[in-house]
């Protein structure tokens, strides 16, 4: 009796048309839970996306990488990083303007007088390097074999990353993947996505998640595996779970740090309006309430909030050239671009100090080690037309949209991610949920913020598909 008054007083407060949107919110989740999305898969297609026509046969063979450097780059780096004119920044400001400035110029000191960049070369090319040429790419990845152990299972596993991520985000949680002394241990493959770091850029328009996922599972293949486990955040996390849309066959499971939904609907509207009242009506948790409602409102930290942090996805969706060619061109201007989103990413309440917060997961050098990766191969604009090509037409209108997921799939929601996404929002799209982790701490870098977290998660994931 005491909830069917607290639903009334719920409902009185609400005016005709808002109780006409809760009935249909309620009919709307009646279809999702027991009618569920139609089975789709995603076809897959070819492309040739390398300068030219596509040749009567491709060459498939694999040869190693190593990153590599030279005294005159060097000096250029440092040549661009003196001629850098600052702004000074607007008084008690922080971070809310951008990169403060102040700041700035204490992470460029130390890109310029303590960086090593040789050093850290050495140590990019501690792990096993490699390119192959698929669709006209010379895709690059890292390929990591863990030391054998008696009784160890080996697992191949892929991990993908984001912008303005690299293969770099992985390499503190690589030694907790392959060398770990437990009964299980993984093969992991990292792809650098086509246009990003290592890998070569697209020659024609067109190359979007669903293109990375379709060479990514050839490469795959390339490498003799017919099933693995995917993982990913931010872009990693839609090109892995249109990897398993498109063949479901070969994965064997798929682990996420990142979630997306559809924010419309009478089914969503109807749980942002009942749900801090009713939470266990609409499948909510406490947790649930506290990150999507916190001390400031939903609209405040979903919609407001976002506005205010998604600026560069704008540009990069529609105009990604004229932005780029500035950052292209300038060390430091490349530094507070990126870095910005390290910030603010991994947390926003970092938005509010004057040095964003960035040492407090991070250390400079493995920060400046990312920056280097875009500038010394002037990829920061391919990365960003990634956007154009994925956001040009209507994403409503894509299949993998409409398209649902069975793979076995487990779902690690942080904390201080940009958006959270409840277990019960997820299920509209992912259909077979074998995990879904509140995670005590970390924002949108998983692996490169907390890399013990996040293979745990995805160790006790794997067990339960795997049945250990």
């Amino acid at each position: 009796m005491q909830t069917i008054e607290v639903l009334k007083q719920a409902l009185s407060s609400l005016d005709p048309t808002q109780q006409q949107l809760l009935v249909g919110g309620l009919l709307t989740c009646y279809y999702w839970v027991y009618q569920g999305r139609k089975t789709k898969r995603i076809p897959i297609g070819d492309r040739w996306w390398g300068p030219g026509e596509k040749p009567q046969s491709e060459d498939e063979k694999v040869f190693p990488f190593q990153v590599q450097t030279s005294d005159e780059e060097i000096q250029d780096l440092y040549d661009r990083i003196d001629r850098t004119r600052y702004t000074e920044p607007l008084k008690d400001t922080g971070f809310q303007y951008g990169f403060n400035s102040t700041y700035l110029k204490k992470v460029v000191s130390h890109w310029r007088h303590q960086f090593n960049w040789k050093k850290q070369i050495a140590i990019l090319n501690k792990y096993p390097q490699f390119k192959t040429n698929i669709e006209g790419l010379d895709v690059h990845f890292i390929h990591v074999r863990p030391p054998h152990r008696e009784g160890q299972r080996v697992l191949p596993l892929m991990l993908v990353h984001g912008w303005p991520g690299s293969v770099y985000e992985f390499y503190r949680i690589l030694p907790l993947l392959t060398n770990s002394l437990d009964s299980l241990a993984f093969e992991v493959i990292c792809p650098s996505i086509p246009g990003y770091g290592f890998s070569e850029a697209p020659h024609k328009q067109g190359f979007d998640t669903l293109a990375a996922a379709r060479v990514f599972h050839k490469l795959m293949e390339r490498l003799g595996f017919s099933d693995y486990y995917l993982q990913g955040g931010d872009w990693g996390a839609i090109i892995t779970t249109n990897m398993a849309q498109m063949k479901p066959e070969c994965v064997k499971g798929l682990h996420l740090n990142m979630l997306t939904n559809k924010m419309r609907g009478f089914g969503v509207l109807f749980s942002i309006l009942i749900g801090r009242y009713l939470p266990w009506l609409v499948g909510f948790t406490r947790e649930d309430v506290r990150r999507l409602f916190g001390s400031v409102g939903f609209m405040e930290r979903n919609f407001y909030d976002i506005i205010r942090e998604t600026g560069y996805l704008h540009i990069q969706g529609t105009k990604p050239d004229s932005a780029g060619c500035g950052v292209n061109d300038s060390p430091v201007g490349l530094a507070a671009y990126i870095l910005e989103k390290f910030s603010t990413w991994t947390d926003f309440n970092n938005r509010d100090l004057e040095d964003g917060g960035l040492e407090r997961k991070f250390t400079l050098d493995d920060l400046l080690t990312n920056i280097m990766i875009y500038w010394t191969t002037g990829s920061i604009v391919s990365s960003m037309r990634f956007y154009k090509e994925n956001l040009k037409t209507n994403i409503d209108n894509r299949l993998d949209n409409h398209t649902g997921v069975y793979v076995p799939t487990g779902l690690a929601a942080f904390p201080d991610e940009v958006r959270h996404v409840p277990q019960s929002w997820a299920r509209n799209r992912f259909r077979n949920i074998y995990s879904y982790s509140y995670m005590p701490r970390g924002g949108h870098f998983a692996a490169f913020e907390e890399p013990q977290l996040l293979a745990d998660d995805l160790l006790q994931f794997v067990k339960k598909v795997e049945k250990l």
